[in-house]
């Protein structure tokens, strides 16, 4: 409340000199400076009305002497009327003025002040005269029908005048001039949220004349966009991708506004990441390249800032996974190149990593990921194919389609395959692509030795928990292993616990070890420990979606 106080009353004079402005001018730019301010002035009426609705009317008069001048000015002025909330937070305004057991007669004469102020907000217009009456019902409409009904008929106008604009491409005689169509973008600024006017701001939205600059307000897209991102307009998807496309700082905070509810969100599971982003029609409006291409950029960004942190890239594959849903919907046949949308790939490379892979058969799924191993292991190996970027850009492009990484840990586990060679270095590339070809040779060696050790395990016909330990635990006679290969082993023994006969039981076994030597004193190495980590909550998911543990 304090806080309150001293923010309305350091404002007060600023909007009293602004509203005495408004009040006296009706000049273009007059209008113009009512519209910029609209947010800002709402926002004070909201602190005005969590000061007054302490007071009781005499304090209020005692201690601001002119917000009698000051809301009646307000009252006065059709734009801050007309703006999302103002007129309701108005009201409540005028409301905490009244005093209901007036004393005498200056509050008495205060409260008839106030109630007239309250009956002007709440009749737009006043039918005063018996002739206007008899007009109205000749039309066949009742005084309280008439408004609504007129401002439908001139809103339809205005869309039909826009639509047949467009049609009429240069036919100057029968066109609305970009002068005409600029000044209705700035008068429908305070109105956008209103849901009669909904057609006029779609007509606006997607007109597309003939000039050669944008005609439409600035101001004008910010409004709507606003709008859109709160939830206080609905809009069709086609509208929605005219703005983006004509107004880049909306699609930028569109997508930012995107970013803050997934950091936002306290337990983001796929399914989840999956509704806000289908629910922010950023995925079907990427069907545009344009809007996928400076979409996927901010991805990318977000992703270096963070260091490749696991949320941001499921994010990604979730993104990427609803774009390719909504471009099969909307495109049986693309109408854009696949160049458009990945400019620094290989289209050969795209086309397979575009397929997903319930698409494709089971038993062709080690030949699909030999052959992505291979032409990618080529792009970043070789030299000659700088035109695709570098390691970087290759492996930028793989994540987005990162159900592959997983199909290949799984396969190197389950599967007696002669292509281990290439889907190990498909697993090694996707979780360091900035390593050197000696680096991920290592990489590959070790990981290859845990491989060959669990493949030993899935063929024993007996299996225990200390047996697994060797996987993902250090020996004590050698030295440390890199952190990448410690990572990748647990990755592989994950997947072999859900796979393995009996892994689930193997699971709880582990942590009940751990328990036993933590209690018998015993030293655990960080590597035991993270490890008994992983394993502890895949034996709790395993204990509760035991029937619902299937890869896809």
């Amino acid at each position: 409340m304090a806080q309150d106080s001293v923010d309305f009353s350091s404002h007060y004079q600023f909007w009293m000199q602004k509203l005495s402005v408004w009040e006296h001018a009706s000049t273009l730019e007059t209008q113009q400076d009512t519209c910029l301010h609209l947010p800002r002035f709402q926002e004070f009426l909201r602190q005005m009305y969590e000061v007054l609705k302490e007071l009781n009317s005499s304090t209020i008069i005692e201690r601001f002497p002119t917000i009698g001048q000051l809301l009646a000015k307000t009252c006065w002025n059709p734009f801050i009327l007309a703006f999302d909330e103002s007129q309701k937070i108005l009201i409540w305004c005028l409301c905490c003025l009244i005093n209901k057991e007036p004393q005498n007669s200056e509050e008495s004469k205060l409260n008839s002040w106030t109630r007239g102020l309250l009956s002007q907000i709440l009749s737009a217009f006043r039918f005063d005269t018996k002739e206007v009456d008899l007009f109205i019902q000749s039309l066949g409409y009742t005084p309280e029908d008439y408004c609504p009904g007129l401002l439908k008929n001139m809103v339809l106008s205005l869309v039909s005048e826009l639509r047949e604009n467009h049609l009429n491409g240069f036919n100057t005689q029968r066109r609305m001039v970009p002068e005409k169509i600029r000044f209705l973008s700035r008068i429908c600024i305070p109105l956008v949220t209103l849901p009669d006017i909904e057609p006029l701001v779609e007509a606006l939205l997607t007109y597309h004349g003939h000039e050669t600059q944008e005609v439409l307000w600035p101001e004008f897209f910010d409004a709507v966009n606003e709008a859109f991102l709160l939830k206080k307009i609905s809009l069709p998807t086609s509208a929605v991708v005219c703005l983006w496309l004509r107004h880049l700082p909306s699609l930028e905070k569109a997508t930012l506004h995107l970013f803050e509810k997934l950091i936002s969100s306290e337990r983001n599971f796929l399914r989840r990441i999956e509704y806000f982003l289908k629910d922010s029609l950023l995925p079907e409006a990427a069907c545009h390249p344009a809007i996928f291409r400076i979409v996927d950029e901010m991805f990318r960004y977000v992703l270096l800032e963070t260091d490749g942190a696991p949320e941001v890239l499921a994010a990604i594959q979730v993104f990427t996974q609803c774009f390719v849903e909504a471009l099969e919907k909307k495109n049986k046949q693309l109408k854009f190149t696949l160049k458009t949308y990945f400019p620094y790939a290989s289209p050969s490379l795209v086309m397979v990593l575009l397929q997903h892979p319930k698409e494709i058969p089971q038993e062709l799924w080690l030949q699909t990921l030999k052959h992505i191993s291979e032409m990618l292991r080529e792009i970043v190996e070789d030299q000659t194919h700088r035109s695709y970027g570098g390691p970087f850009e290759c492996w930028f492009l793989f994540i987005h389609f990162g159900g592959w990484a997983d199909i290949a840990a799984e396969q190197l586990v389950m599967s007696e395959t002669e292509s281990s060679e290439a889907l190990l270095w498909l697993l090694a590339f996707s979780y360091s692509p900035r390593d050197g070809s000696l680096q991920r040779a290592q990489t590959m060696v070790e990981l290859k030795a845990a491989l060959i050790h669990l493949k030993k395990l899935f063929r024993s016909p007996t299996l225990s928990a200390k047996d697994l330990q060797a996987v993902a635990a250090e020996s004590p006679d050698r030295d440390p292993r890199p952190a990448l290969c410690q990572q990748l082993s647990r990755r592989l023994l994950l997947n072999f616990l859900l796979w393995a006969p009996g892994g689930h039981a193997i699971a709880w076994e582990v942590i009940t070890l751990e328990e036993t030597s933590g209690s018998g004193g015993g030293e655990i190495s960080p590597a035991q420990s993270s490890c008994f980590s992983l394993l502890l909550l895949l034996a709790l998911f395993l204990d509760h979606n035991n029937s619902q543990v299937k890869m896809s």
